[in-house]
Order: C-alpha cells, then sequence, then structure tokens
C-alpha cells in the first residue's frame, strides 16, 4: 500500500531500516467515513490511551511537558513523549526512553482529510546528555497518520532511517541500545504498531 503521506510529515527513507504498519476500514457512505475518522483522530492524539487502544502491546506511552512531567490532554507540537519498553530500560533516561513530538500537521482537502504527528528519539529532560535517550539514534523517526479517503479511513505508521543508537555515553546503554534497537526493528516496531493501529481503528 502506498503511504498516506497528504501531509508531508513522513520523511523519505534515505539510510537504515523502514517499518510499516497499516490498517483500514471502509463504511458505506462518507458521512459516517468523516466521522468514524474524527474518532480516530482523537484516539491518535491521545497519547496516554495508546496502550489501552493497542491492547495487550509491549510499551506505555506517557505524555510530558519539556521537564518531562506528565501532562493530561492531546498531544501538541513540542510536548514530549516517555516509553516505558519492557526490559532493562536507558540508564540515563532512568529506565525510559523518549522522544519529542516535532510536527503534528493536519490536511483538508478535495482528495483526503489526514492527520499526522511525527516523534524524534531526544535526551532525557535533565540527563545532561547529548545523544538521544533511545534505543534509535536522532535521524530516525516515527510518523503517526489517520487518513480519510472518500469511504476509507487508513491508519498508518511509518518509521523511517532507522538505526540503533550505539552513540550513548553510557558502556551499559551503548550495549541496551544496540540490543533493543535490533529487536525494536524486527520485532517492537512491527507487533507494537500494528497493535496500535488495529487500536484507532477499533
Amino acid at each position: 500500500m502506498e503511504d498516506k503521506n497528504y501531509t508531508g510529515t513522513v520523511p523519505g527513507q534515505h539510510h537504515g531500516e523502514s517499518v510499516t504498519a497499516e490498517g483500514s476500514r471502509d463504511f458505506d457512505d462518507i458521512t459516517t467515513a468523516k466521522a468514524f475518522f474524527f474518532q480516530a483522530e482523537g484516539r491518535l492524539l491521545n497519547v496516554n490511551q495508546w496502550h489501552d487502544e493497542a491492547g495487550e502491546a509491549l510499551a506505555r506511552f506517557i505524555l510530558a511537558d519539556s521537564a518531562g512531567n506528565p501532562v493530561d490532554g492531546m498531544a501538541q507540537q513540542g510536548l514530549l513523549i516517555k516509553i516505558d519498553i519492557p526490559g532493562p530500560g536507558s540508564k540515563s533516561g532512568e529506565g525510559y526512553d523518549w522522544v519529542k513530538i516535532e510536527e503534528i500537521k493536519r490536511v483538508n482537502s478535495t482528495e483526503a482529510q489526514s492527520t499526522a504527528l511525527r516523534v524524534r528519539p531526544i535526551a532525557a529532560p535533565g540527563s545532561g546528555e547529548d545523544k538521544p535517550t533511545h534505543f534509535y539514534d536522532e535521524n530516525s523517526t516515527s510518523t503517526f497518520t489517520i487518513t480519510r479517503e472518500d469511504t476509507l479511513v487508513t491508519a498508518a505508521i511509518y518509521d523511517r532511517n532507522i538505526n540503533p543508537n550505539t552513540e550513548s555515553d553510557s558502556l551499559i546503554d551503548k550495549v541496551r541500545n544496540a540490543i533493543t534497537g535490533l529487536f525494536g526493528e524486527k520485532v517492537f516496531s512491527k507487533i507494537q504498531w500494528q497493535a496500535l493501529v488495529d487500536g484507532l481503528l477499533k
């Protein structure tokens, strides 16, 4: 299936690996499809509920401010997401991986309605690290999209340019990121993201 990149937020694939998770639902009429699109968009932006939407998925996602404090409400550009994945967490992130919401964009045209949220790994707030506190490096991105084309509503997640983050200052984190990054490419992203896609479309 072709990428649903109406908003232009999905980066080109230039290096490393890519992972795509997609799902769609077709409705009997446009009115119903539009109503469902807005429901799914609300689920997408409600990051704190992603774990519930994904069911027995592998991680928990916590929306946070720039200081790392948990916040309620919908995702906004500039906020952070604290990720709690199974297994040993990062030392510099005190057990968590961190990403920043660097763009949220909406398109409403005659061709389609689409909302996209893109995140990128960053250093944990207050860690003093230069490199991301995440098992992927700073060139890696994940873009979450909800798109309506006529009566078809599609949820998709695009991991692009993903490489394990082996540049951490901590040797423990280097080893952990190398192992977890490989696991993330092969297992975590595919299972986690497909579960989330299915939850957004339920």
